[in-house]
């Protein structure tokens, strides 16, 4: 059944990381502690290429948040997973990650398609057309305006569901890329008919800065004792 709108509105970011990232040292206490405070009642974990740390989130507070997973494609590509219940490898090719998302009941989200200098698919965007369930219109990293500007023109133009996220590596970045949509069911068809009614709320750039903190958790992983 398809939710009515404006009625138990939930607030969700779409794109977040663990320090099971290789590029991020979000620590699960802390992660919960900031949705909590800056009120975000869902909140996706996509960490690169692993579930570990969304389903430690989830066992932590397992209504607010899903596990997903950001996948890089055999293609190079970035494709975002929710709702997964196994991981997918690095390096799977693009549209079977796709398919493999939507064997697991889950949805396929395109995270920053025209930010080539992080792996944007927009070249993939024809070719996968048909596997392809929400577009990340808002991502906060995303620092030229113009990029996230693309990704909702496109997707108004195609007739896609759109979505926002933060793509937040740090704590202080939660919270700046939010979809505000009705109460759902975690389930497939529960996030698709819920984002047929959501709205981009909360949508802030983030600075460039915060592409430093990311090469400094790099750093502290590669050289630990430093």
């Amino acid at each position: 059944m398809t939710p009515a709108p404006n009625v138990g509105r939930l607030r969700m970011d779409m794109h977040v990381h663990t320090r099971i990232s290789y590029d991020s040292l979000n620590d699960p206490g802390r992660l919960l502690r900031a949705a909590v405070e800056r009120g975000l009642d869902r909140v996706v974990i996509t960490d690169h290429n692993e579930i570990e740390g969304a389903l430690r989130m989830q066992k932590l507070d397992p209504t607010r948040f899903l596990v997903g997973e950001e996948v890089k494609t055999r293609e190079g590509a970035d494709v975002i997973g929710i709702l997964l219940t196994e991981r997918i490898p690095k390096n799977t090719p693009a549209r079977e990650t796709c398919e493999r998302i939507r064997a697991q009941g889950g949805v396929v989200y395109l995270p920053h398609p025209f930010d080539t200098r992080r792996s944007g698919g927009a070249h993939l965007l024809d070719e996968l057309a048909d596997v392809i369930d929400v577009i990340e219109a808002h991502n906060a990293r995303c620092y030229r305006p113009s990029l996230n500007q693309q990704a909702a023109a496109w997707a108004k133009a195609h007739g896609y569901l759109v979505g926002a996220g933060s793509d937040a590596h740090t704590i202080a970045e939660l919270g700046r890329g939010v979809v505000e949509l009705p109460v759902f069911e975690p389930t497939r068809e529960g996030l698709l008919a819920a984002l047929s009614h959501a709205t981009l709320a909360s949508c802030v750039r983030s600075s460039p800065l915060c592409s430093v903190a990311s090469t400094y958790a790099k750093l502290r992983k590669l050289f630990p004792g430093a």
